[in-house]
This record gives structure tokens, sequence and C-alpha cells, in this order.
């Protein structure tokens, strides 16, 4: 008897791992059968645990579990709301934020409206390349994209399914300075950063190749192109890529060697000063028509004042200005560079627009803004503080099955995300990957959305300071504009931009009135 009790167990497990290998929607039990529902059943008892021995719902860094939450539960289209209240010490938690809601707020979209588009869309309040008269100036559809991961940092499968979601919610997928592989070409409008390693357009010794890099730009969906100065999680250090990661195909696209690692420069050796930088980046735009933007964490003022006084005074600037924050996200960096170089995203972007606001050249940029941004509150903070969009990395690779486990420097990631591993990238099913990063965009705009039109305004493009207010922890709160310095109106486009954008959202029939 006990040996049929045996083998019905047996078989039945049997069963289970055949499921679990065969299934694609979830990569934990395609990559680890039967031993990757523990984790499941683990958490769903987890918050009860967490209640009485372990942790609350906002103390897990550098995603608290009530984020993840919402990000699981947004890319799956399944209910992302939560009950009883608020958890949050809203009296006595520091820098906490509120949105001042409007007493007669602007009705929000039905799927009964005419006109109604479930995808939410929500362009962007400028023209990208526009006040400089780039060739191919265009106005990006989504004010939410995509940031830079670069193929190798992430598995093919992962930068496949980023790029098919992208093409479903019509937004922008930024390479990362890894250059321009097959797996970015499924569809998905792309944004080429290019870093100092210049791969995809260096020559054999390691050197920028203007020619590679027009011939790339026109083999590819490209519509802008990054200069990466610096990232947040790694500022002044340049990027990484373990030699554990690297193999014949990321060679090839690279142009790199096997077997060492990949470590790019902390200078470009193109351009050395912020007018020699400003050359080339006329000379990439004259070449290709696109609009040339860069990239950087904020460290000293000097060089903003610097590139502010250059575009004031002659015909030369960038289209677009990505500030990435220090808490920014990174598959490998030194502890000490995570932790403590770079300022702050908020800080940042404020002492950056200020610059360019007090020299009247802040309706001339779009600005965008990266670092722990893919959560509506914080996408809404940024948008006040002068933002015309926002990119998402980890928020996107949660969206696509990342569990946190923080091992995407070892080449181990569990998820099949952030490895080379060919055992652990069968995990990772691209194509409905893809829908549920989708799906995570389209909730983010929709709730962008709604938190907008709570304030009385169409668009978060418009949002400003006085939107916003931030408590302390003894029963006071301060308006944005204190805190950040900011003059009225600043953040928002001009009015011409501003008239437009109005009139393409409401046009598109999102008013719902």
């Amino acid at each position: 008897m006990w040996f049929w009790i045996f083998v019905g167990i047996g078989l039945f497990l049997l069963l289970i791992v055949i499921y679990d290998l065969v299934q694609t929607k979830h990569s934990i039990l395609r990559n680890f059968p039967i031993v990757g529902h523990c984790r499941y059943l683990l958490e769903t008892v987890g918050p009860e645990l967490r209640q009485y021995i372990v942790t609350d719902n906002d103390e897990e860094r550098p995603f608290s579990r009530d984020q993840r939450r919402w990000i699981y539960a947004s890319s799956k289209n399944a209910n992302n709301y939560f009950g009883f209240g608020t958890d949050n010490d809203l009296e006595q938690s520091p820098n906490y934020l509120i949105i001042k809601q409007a007493m007669f707020p602007l009705p929000t979209p039905k799927s009964s409206d005419p006109g109604f588009d479930p995808q939410y869309p929500l362009p962007c309040a400028k023209v990208m390349g526009g006040r400089r008269g780039r060739k191919h100036a265009f106005r990006p559809a989504s004010v939410v994209n995509i940031s830079a991961m670069s193929f190798g940092a992430l598995s093919a499968p992962a930068i496949e399914a980023l790029n098919r979601g992208a093409k479903i919610v019509q937004c922008l997928h930024n390479t990362g300075e890894g250059g321009v592989s097959p797996y970015h070409l499924h569809g998905g409008d792309l944004i080429w950063q290019i870093g100092t390693g210049y791969f995809g357009c260096r020559d054999s010794h390691g050197n920028f190749d203007l020619n590679r890099l027009v011939e790339t730009v026109h083999a590819s969906p490209i519509r802008a192109i990054e200069i990466k100065l610096s990232q947040g999680a790694k500022p002044g250090l340049g990027g990484l890529l373990p030699a554990a990661k690297i193999t014949p195909e990321i060679a090839a696209i690279r142009g790199i060697p096997i077997g060492i690692d990949c470590a790019s420069p902390n200078y470009h050796s193109a351009f050395q000063d912020v007018d020699s930088m400003l050359d080339f980046v006329e000379l990439i735009a004259d070449k290709t028509g696109l609009p040339v933007g860069i990239k950087a964490a904020v460290g000293e003022s000097v060089f903003w004042q610097k590139l502010a006084k250059a575009m004031s005074t002659t015909d030369r600037g960038v289209d677009f200005i990505t500030i990435d924050g220090g808490e920014g996200g990174t598959g490998a960096a030194p502890l000490t560079f995570s932790d403590h170089v770079a300022l702050p995203f908020k800080i940042g972007m404020s002492k950056v627009y200020s610059v360019f606001a007090e020299s009247d050249l802040h309706h001339d940029l779009v600005f965008i803004g990266s670092g722990k941004l893919g959560l509506p509150e914080s996408a809404l903070f940024a948008f006040a503080l002068g933002c015309d969009m926002i990119n998402v990395a980890r928020e996107a690779m949660l969206s696509i099955g990342c569990i946190q486990a923080q091992r995407c420097h070892t080449g181990h990631c569990p998820t099949g995300i952030a490895t080379q591993n060919r055992w652990l990238m069968r995990g990772l099913e691209p194509t409905s990957k893809a829908a549920r990063m989708a799906n995570y965009v389209v909730t983010l705009r929709k709730e962008l959305t709604y938190l907008s039109r709570a304030c009385g305004i169409c668009h978060p493009g418009l949002i400003t300071c006085d939107h916003l207010e931030i408590l302390d922890n003894s029963f006071r709160s301060t308006a944005l504009q204190e805190l950040f310095g900011y003059q009225p109106n600043w953040g928002l486009p001009d009015e011409t931009d501003t008239e437009a954008i109005i009139r393409l959202v409401l046009d598109d029939g999102h008013r719902s009135a």
C-alpha cells in the first residue's frame, strides 16, 4: 500500500514538473519546477508572517512590498487596489508627499465615452527636437518610456519582451549603452544610448566612428540619440559588464573581447568639455537629422551652468536632458557609488531645471526623469518639477517577472532577466511578458491621468508645484515652491505647447465631459 502511495505522489510531482516546464506564465516555475511553488506559498502568507515576525509593507528596499504588489497586479491586469485605508503614518513620516485634489476635478475617462482609448495614451507636451529644427523631430507618443538597460546586462528574452511591450503601448525603448541588438528590433521605437565605450559605433581601437553610427541609424527604428555622461547608480565610474555575462553574441554586438570584464571608461574620448560636447551633438544631429540629448546624474553644478551659457550664446544645443537620480538602479556597482555618489532625483532635477529656467531655456528642452519614478505619485512629483517624460527601468523589470532577488551582478538572476545563463533565460517567455509590461505602462498612464484630473488638470505635464505639498513629522506642511525655490509657472511648457497638448488630449476624447 505504501508503495502505491509513493508511486502516486511521484507521478503527481512528475506531472507538476512537466506542467511547470511547459507553461510560460511564470519564469520561476519554468526554471525551478515544484520548488518555485514554495515561493508563491510563502508570498501568499507573507503579509501575516511580516505582521508579527519580520517587516511591514513599507520597509523593504529598494521597492517595498506594497510597491511591488502594485506593479505585479498592474502587469497582470489584476486587482491593484488596497483595502482598509492607508497603513502609512501620514503625521509622523518626514518628507511625505501629499497631492492636493481640486474641489471641482475633471471627469475621468470611461469606456462608454466617445473616442475612449483603453491604452490611456499620454503624448509628450513638447516636440522633441522641434525647437532646434531637427529634420526628424517628433512628439513622443507616451510620457512613460523604458529606461536604458543594455543587452548583456539584461538577457535576450528580457530585451525582446521590453521591446515588444513598447510596440504594444507605443512608448520609446532606450537601448542602454550596450548597442542595438537583434532583440531591440521587435517593433518598438528606440532611443539609442551612446556611452563612453561607443558600442555599436566604435572602430577597432574603441574610438567613436561616425560612419558606423550613421549605418546603425539607417538600419534601425531609432527616433533619438542619447549621449550618456553618467548614470545615477555609479556616476563618474563608467559601465561594467562582468566577464561571466559576455557571450560571443554580446562580444560581436559590442565589438569587445570575450573572457574579461567589459569596463567602459568614466570619460568620453570624443569630447573633453562643454564646448566640444556641443560640437559632437551638432555633428550627430546634422548627419542623422535626429534629436540628440544627454543623460547624466547630478553632482557639481558648474557643468550645467556652462551648458546653459553655451546654449544661450551660440546656435548649438541639446534637444533633451535625462536626469538620473542617485537612487537609480544598476546590475553591478561598488556599494559606495550606489549609496553615496550623485544627488537623489528630486534634488538633482530641481537644481538643473532651475539653471535652465533662469536662462529662459527650459521651454526649448525636453526634460526626462529617471530613477525610481515608475510609481504614480513619484512620476507626478517628477512632472511637477518640470519633467516632460519619465523613464522606468526596475519597475519594467518587475513587470516582466523580476522578484528583487538582487542577484543582477552575479549572472544568476532566478527569473532569467539579468543573466546570460541559458537555463535561467529559458524561463522568460518574451511574448507573454511583453503583454505584462504593456499592462503596467498602461496602468501607470491611467493612474497619472486620474491623478491629474483629480487636480483639475487634463495632462500630467501640466502639473506644477502648486499641486503638491510635503508633510514633515511635526504636523506641518511645506509648499513645493518653497522647498525647491521654484518661480510661478516653472515646470510648465510654454503657452504654445500648453495649448497644443490640451487640444490634442481633449480632441482625442479624454475630456469625458
